[in-house]
């Protein structure tokens, strides 16, 4: 029976709901992709006149999403306090500078580079879609910013950057992946990468009332059906303790699905 009414939800979605512009985005990129998160994070509906409207109305208010802005919100909030806690008026270190390991086109980051001078913050920015940093690059040039740069690469093994980062961001990563052990191991060699007192800044899931619908209707990014793991918050703090963080400390968003960790070398 289930099986059934999750075919007929597939079928049903991949048809009519392809007159939201949020779910052909879903279609087309993966609904855990960076251009869907970017889409979310605007939340002004689209697709076609009046139906298209109103599916992607609904859609860009389920839970998840709902979750989804406000960890952006926190997030942005966390970095503000840890950039001003390293930004001064003549930093002899340089400017502040931030790394996403897994950052899609940046939306958020390019939102928070406008509230410094030039120059005294710097976004680089790695992911492995290239047309999500392309959208990213784009983006930031429309926009006029010079203090962000986009690169392909894998938050899983990160290259090193000419110079340590202050602050690492993997937000929106550590979510999807199944295997504890290998989010273990990437908190341990962020931690490597940064520089002396700086402070690494994850996102953890740590329930969501949709997991069985997403996992049996919407496709990744791969074209495989989404599955996600909910974990404590408790768990993820054990793990930069284990990597050797020694100031760790959880906030959780409005809506309550996800927890933003900071941890300080």
């Amino acid at each position: 029976m289930n099986r059934a009414r999750w075919a007929v939800t597939r079928a049903v979605l991949g048809t009519l709901g392809r007159a939201s512009t949020g779910i052909r985005i879903g279609y087309r990129h993966g609904f855990d992709s960076g251009q869907m998160l970017d889409y979310v994070y605007v939340n002004k509906a689209g697709g076609f006149p009046l139906v298209g409207h109103l599916i992607d109305r609904v859609y860009l208010n389920a839970v998840g999403w709902r979750a989804i802005r406000a960890r952006r919100e926190l997030l942005k909030d966390v970095l503000r306090k840890e950039i001003a806690l390293r930004a001064g008026a003549e930093r002899p270190e340089g400017p502040v500078r931030v790394l996403d390991v897994a950052s899609g086109p940046g939306r958020y980051l390019q939102d928070l580079l406008p509230e410094y001078p030039p120059g005294a913050v710097q976004v680089a920015c790695r992911d492995l879609d290239r047309a999500g940093l392309a959208q990213g690059e784009r983006r930031a040039a429309e926009r006029g910013l010079t203090g962000i740069s986009y690169a392909y690469g894998d938050a899983l093994d990160p290259a090193p950057l000419p110079h340590a980062p202050d602050v690492v961001v993997v937000s929106g990563l550590y979510e999807l992946l199944l295997d504890d052990s290998v989010i273990e191991a990437s908190v341990a060699r962020l931690r490597g990468m940064l520089a002396p007192g700086g402070v690494l800044v994850f996102t953890t899931q740590t329930r969501h009332p949709q997991l069985e619908f997403i996992a049996n209707v919407l496709p990744n990014r791969e074209g495989a059906l989404w599955e996600m793991t909910c974990r404590p918050v408790e768990l993820a703090e054990q793990w930069a303790r284990r990597a050797g963080f020694t100031e760790v400390t959880s906030r959780r968003e409005t809506v309550g699905l996800f927890t933003v960790t900071t941890a300080r070398h």
